[in-house]
């Protein structure tokens, strides 16, 4: 393979691709990371759960995923009030940038989409049929069998060559998310035993992935092992980058693994690879049985996972508590020999998840207000290591992590800090960092690879938890820094904040396709290099507010109130096997129906986007 340098990789680049200016309503020092993503209709112009990375051996170069739903079908396609994913169309954005995240670009590739279902006024019009075309997402699914249904992550590692795994090889960029079968006509053969699998791309081709060329990509292969009842969901994926480990070039997922009814069976699994993802091992980590009785609630979920310079593998969890107060646990699972065998779980810290102890008394699992977006995974661990990457020469293997905490009831929730430098055994006090009044939403941190600064970015709500769907509310994203002025665990300064995006967004803006309520994913992210933080967050300042839709919610909440239930909050439906034990939307909304969203709302209805910042 051919070496670039990183002045030429980012000159061929700008030759291929034009970097879009930073657009009008930017913070000072924000850049739109989704940028090839439009304004409306909904749902192609929504965006959440991002993920980013930096390819250690070249920082300049930045990686970003995201779910993406820009081939998706028009609201007015077939019924005007339904806002469906169109089966067979996939939902993994990828995003690159060539300067250290002043910029990026959002390629175009070829593949299953449904962006010519822009449909009629009335109900009149035909369902939408995907077709092939231009995609926004991950190439090479349809034509392989299969779906990209999101939940992205994203990793760079060196490239094997020769049988053995080298920097001077070049770096390859692997892609982890959910996957499922294809059912819809032009899908090539394939598939899957199973609801939904953890599939990973691959290109060792940066500038060519960027420039919209689908060969620059690998086929993704199914990394999970699959039956007739698993659902993968929540998967991690991370590249053992530090060439002083003695597995070097491994790559591992982690990933919750539901079985059996209503996902009564439920273990972490870790995936590992040891020839660039050709093929994939899977071990179990954790128990299977979710048992209530014990004391231990849905399961574990919200995985992590890092390496040190010495190739050590940490996978970090939580453990849901039992119902209220939503006290569970983090935990860690170790591997000393590269993901052959594991250690038992150990106890972390203790969590509180602003989910269960907040949902008996405001009916489900949010945070900003009725119809607001769920908040189930807040407390799952967050973790990064400085380990010296690319060379681990100057690795201090310190681990820090966050997450947000509910432990002090509804408008008080933190943004959790605490950091480790002896392999997790023990743990520095742990501190709360959100700043002012903030409420923290979801929170990620980043260390520089010598260990000398830790940046950490949050989402967060502004307003109080709002007890009608006609009150404004905010969401922000902020990033902070902290320097290491020791050896210590707490010998880090304390954080001060260095960026808070303007203007806020409501929140309200966004929705789950289905219209029930707002939708901002799972989790934010954030990556270092010795002399910069880059930070992506969820975002909606560009999203306009639908009265209609607040009515709508507001009188799906009544009537769960008045009938005993719990207010509708489905997780959003993926792959074509979830959809369809989902249901369809009528039947989720049979009582209520949703107001049609291209007639009744603003035209920048949903519009949530991912932003970045970057410190270089």
């Amino acid at each position: 393979m051919r070496r670039f340098s990183v002045f030429v990789l980012a000159t061929a680049l700008t030759a291929l691709v034009a970097l879009p200016a930073i657009p009008a309503g930017a913070a000072p020092g924000d850049v739109l990371v989704t940028n090839g993503s439009p304004p409306s209709p909904f749902s192609a112009n929504k965006q959440n759960e991002p993920a980013v990375a930096v390819d250690a051996n070249h920082p300049n170069i930045l990686a970003a995923g995201a779910n993406e739903n820009i081939d998706m079908e028009a609201c007015n396609a077939a019924e005007d009030d339904t806002c469906p994913f169109t089966e067979g169309v996939g939902v993994s954005g990828i995003y690159f940038s060539m300067n250290s995240g002043d910029s990026w670009t959002q390629p175009t590739y070829t593949g299953m989409t449904a962006r010519h279902c822009l449909g009629l006024l009335g109900d009149g019009d035909p369902a939408c049929e995907p077709e092939v075309g231009d995609i926004g997402t991950l190439p090479g699914y349809a034509e392989n069998g299969l779906v990209s249904d999101g939940d992205p992550a994203v990793a760079f590692g060196p490239r094997l060559a020769n049988g053995a795994f080298s920097w001077e090889n070049g770096s390859r960029l692997y892609y982890a998310n959910l996957t499922s079968n294809c059912g819809v006509a032009g899908c090539g053969t394939g598939g899957f035993k199973g609801f939904e699998a953890i599939a990973v791309s691959r290109t060792d081709d940066v500038v060519g992935a960027a420039a919209g060329r689908n060969a620059a990509w690998m086929d993704p292969v199914i990394a999970s092992k699959q039956n007739s009842a698993l659902f993968a969901d929540k998967e991690q994926i991370w590249a053992d980058n530090a060439a002083t480990s003695d597995f070097f070039g491994n790559v591992y997922v982690c990933y919750a693994g539901f079985r059996g009814i209503n996902g009564t069976s439920q273990p972490l699994f870790v995936l590992t690879s040891r020839d660039g993802g050709d093929t994939w091992a899977q071990k179990k980590v954790t128990s299977a049985s979710n048992n209530p009785s014990s004391g231990q609630g849905f399961g574990r979920s919200g995985c992590t996972i890092r390496t040190d310079s010495q190739g050590v593998v940490y996978v970090f969890a939580y453990t849901f508590g039992f119902g209220f107060p939503g006290t569970g646990e983090q935990i860690v699972i170790k591997s000393f020999n590269g993901g052959s065998t594991w250690g038992r779980p150990q106890h972390v810290q203790t969590a509180v998840d602003t989910c269960n102890a907040f949902e008996p008394s405001i009916g489900r699992c949010v945070e900003d207000g009725i119809g607001g977006a769920r908040d189930d995974l807040g407390a799952s661990p967050s973790v990064d290591i400085a380990n010296g990457a690319p060379t681990g020469a100057d690795a201090t293997n310190r681990i820090v992590l966050t997450w947000v905490d509910g432990r002090d009831g509804l408008n008080n929730e933190h943004v959790m800090f605490t950091s480790s430098v002896n392999g997790a055994a023990s743990w520095s006090s742990v501190s709360q960092v959100e700043q002012g009044t903030d409420r923290g939403y979801y929170s990620a941190p980043a260390i520089s690879p010598d260990g000398k600064t830790v940046y950490l970015v949050y989402n967060a709500f502004t307003t109080p938890f709002r007890n009608d769907t006609t009150s404004s509310r905010g969401l922000i994203g902020v990033v902070l820094q902290a320097s290491v002025t020791g050896t210590a665990a707490a010998s880090i300064n304390a954080f001060s904040e260095i960026h808070r995006s303007a203007p806020q967004g409501d929140p309200r803006g966004s929705s789950q396709n289905n219209l029930a309520a707002e939708f901002l994913g799972d989790y934010v992210y954030a990556a270092a290099t010795r002399t910069f933080g880059v930070a992506v967050w969820n975002d909606t300042r560009n999203a306009a507010v639908c009265e209609a839709i607040n009515e709508f919610r507001q009188e799906l909440h009544d009537e769960a109130v008045a009938s005993g239930q719990r207010t509708a909050e489905a997780e959003e439906p993926r792959g074509e096997e979830e959809r369809a034990q989902f249901g369809s939307q009528k039947d989720q909304e049979e009582d209520t129906g949703p107001p049609a969203v291209q007639q009744e709302c603003p035209p920048t209805f949903g519009n949530s986007d991912i932003y970045g910042y970057t410190t270089a």
